[in-house]
């Protein structure tokens, strides 16, 4: 079947937004979102428990050879409310919840829910400095933390025993041995608790904060962002309703961790809304992939970009098309293996969107056109994209103090308002929340949420992304945006993973754009090969004049890229173990760093 790109055409839109509206319930789930505000009575509690009187047999969640129903499922969560309440916990207490992918992790933050409590999802993969950080933000009144995760707890050991002692609770995982003495084992503890549905002290409304969803520290420490109940309520309903189109029919896989927002919105949300089953595995594994989603007969998935790629670049085979996956939406998709992946699979439906955990405001392919990261009502009005100047790292303001609008075919900072309808709820840290709002940008007053990402306006509402701010760097003038010059790289054969980043040389204005890449093959790489084909394909001044070749890249739990780390080891190869290679300018060839070639570079003797 030939799939042919789609452009975003007036006549293909208006026709496919009409399609939209006629599809059973779209008004209604399109009011719903239109008309939601944060003193509205009603949470994603309300779907669940309705699932759960009306279809209790039916499957809630599918995880390895276990298959909860709805009822089951209902009945769990108000067993672990019951107890938390017992253990005081109330409307607005945080509950620090460190569980690997598994039911027991759905099970607590919708117990916290049910409380009006707010679920802190701690990124399963900290340890030490980070991990402590992240609890002392959220100062959680009891941590629940799986037997999986004992091993980084105890790196914050003497943490524990002064602020935490008597607030941590186990919850155990397969055979393990049991509690440890400084921990209360919650198994045994919910056993006695009611399983009737637990009314709030007070009224659970859309503005209550429902989860902490932690920022994956690719610059620092992390911070806590703030989720809302209407947050996740608007994220079930037009993701999982409206995009999707799921239904009680429909098993929805994830791989993703459900302390990133996309797991957890995108994913458990879209089913608690849409009444879909859930299939879990605990981590992501490519070859296994396409393997659960038969298994478990799944229809849809959700995905990360990264993932989507590590599916593509598997030895094909003749089972490729052997599944009954037809939909799948997620974030991160490169448009330079957008139509291979979706020929190669027989993926009919590729729903990209765009949004950060802190955003007021997203966007989504819901019309499934190709490479585009999606599309948002209210261009100009609730989203807008201004001018910004990459070596002052900041917007560009008129004479008069405003911000300039970009655009269709122009890239530009996209920036979103932040109104009643639209809040910006934040972190926990005040002055982190501060320092992500522009001010005064069209008129004395205004207030508008400062995405951090540079994107193209294309026509009818839709963007496409290009680079984060401090991604994208200025040599010889020009911008460079890291992430079309890595979609280049990442063509040729012998290349797994790419990532692109500017470094500072002494003397020279602006940053020097570096490669570091890990190889299918341990080295084995056509040096000329790769410069000719980065430079056929790139302007000369895109062209990476560093190259780094590595043994893994580093990346978050979210599969983000550490390019932090990346930028301040830069070319120093003696505090590095990888080999480190010159590429200077107009050469066919790459030269070895050493003492004198670094000399060299750093005198200006040689053209970079």
């Amino acid at each position: 079947m030939s799939v042919q790109e789609q452009k975003i055409t007036t006549f293909s839109f208006i026709s496919r937004f009409l399609k939209m509206l006629l599809r059973p319930g779209a008004i209604g789930h399109l009011r719903s979102l239109l008309t939601s505000r944060p003193e509205d009575e009603i949470s994603l509690v309300d779907y669940l428990e309705k699932h759960a009187e009306q279809r209790p047999h039916d499957a809630a969640i599918l995880y390895e050879d276990q298959r909860i129903g709805w009822g089951e499922l209902n009945t769990r969560i108000n067993k672990m409310a019951h107890y938390f309440r017992s253990r005081g916990v109330g409307h607005g207490d945080s509950v620090a919840i460190n569980i690997e992918n598994r039911p027991e992790v759905l099970i607590s933050v919708m117990a916290c829910k049910k409380l009006g409590a707010i679920a802190g999802m701690v990124n399963t993969s900290q340890t030490n400095e980070a991990l402590a950080h992240s609890l002392k933000l959220i100062d959680p009144k009891l941590v629940l933390v799986g037997s999986e995760c004992l091993s980084n707890m105890d790196s914050i050991a003497e943490l524990l025993d002064t602020t935490y002692r008597g607030k941590l609770l186990y919850l155990a995982d397969g055979n393990h041995e049991g509690a440890p003495g400084n921990y209360d084992d919650l198994t045994p503890l919910m056993a006695d608790m009611p399983g009737e549905n637990i009314r709030p002290e007070k009224v659970r409304t859309l503005g209550d904060a429902c989860f902490y969803i932690f920022t994956s520290g690719t610059t620092g420490l992390p911070k806590a962002s703030i989720t809302t109940n209407m947050k996740i309520f608007r994220a079930g309903i037009q993701f999982g309703c409206n995009v999707m189109t799921l239904t009680k029919d429909d098993i929805y896989y994830c791989a993703l961790p459900f302390y990133h927002s996309t797991g957890l919105l995108v994913g458990w949300g879209s089913c608690v809304a849409s009444g879909a089953t859930m299939a879990v595995r605990r981590k992501f594994s490519a070859s296994n992939f396409f393997d659960d989603c038969r298994k478990f007969e799944a229809t849809a998935c959700v995905y990360i970009g990264e993932l989507l790629r590590y599916l593509l670049a598997l030895p094909e085979a003749d089972n490729d098309r052997d599944h009954k996956v037809v939909k799948i939406i997620g974030n991160g998709l490169r448009p330079d293996i957008w139509m291979a992946f979706k020929e190669r699979f027989g993926i009919d439906r590729i729903h990209e969107f765009y949004g950060a955990s802190e955003g007021n405001t997203g966007f989504v392919n819901i019309f499934n056109f190709d490479k585009t990261v999606g599309w948002s009502p209210g261009h100009g009005k609730a989203w807008t994209l201004v001018e910004f100047d990459v070596d002052a790292d900041a917007p560009v303001r008129a004479d008069n103090g405003f911000m300039n609008k970009m655009g269709v075919g122009e890239s530009g900072l996209l920036i979103m308002r932040i109104n009643e309808q639209n809040p910006f709820d934040g972190y926990t840290d005040a002055q982190a929340s501060e320092k992500k709002i522009l001010r005064n940008v069209f008129e004395p007053g205004d207030q508008w949420f400062n995405s951090g990402d540079l994107v193209v306006l294309q026509p009818h509402g839709h963007i496409q992304f290009g680079d984060r701010i401090g991604d994208t760097f200025r040599w010889q003038g020009e911008n460079v945006a890291t992430t079309e010059v890595e979609g280049v790289i990442m063509k040729w054969p012998e290349i797994e993973d790419a990532v692109v980043y500017g470094v500072q040389v002494p003397g020279r204005d602006g940053r020097c754009g570096m490669l570091y890449l890990t190889l299918n093959e341990a080295d084995k790489l056509d040096f000329e090969g790769l410069i000719k084909h980065m430079r056929d394909n790139l302007p000369g001044y895109a062209v990476p004049r560093f190259i780094r070749i590595g043994v893994k890249v580093d990346v978050t739990g979210t599969f983000k890229f550490q390019k932090a780390k990346l930028k301040r080891e830069a070319y120093d190869f003696d505090a590095l173990e990888d080999k480190i290679y010159l590429v200077a300018r107009d050469e066919a060839s790459s030269q070895p760093m050493s003492d004198a070639l670094r000399d060299q570079i750093n005198s200006g003797e040689i053209r970079l």
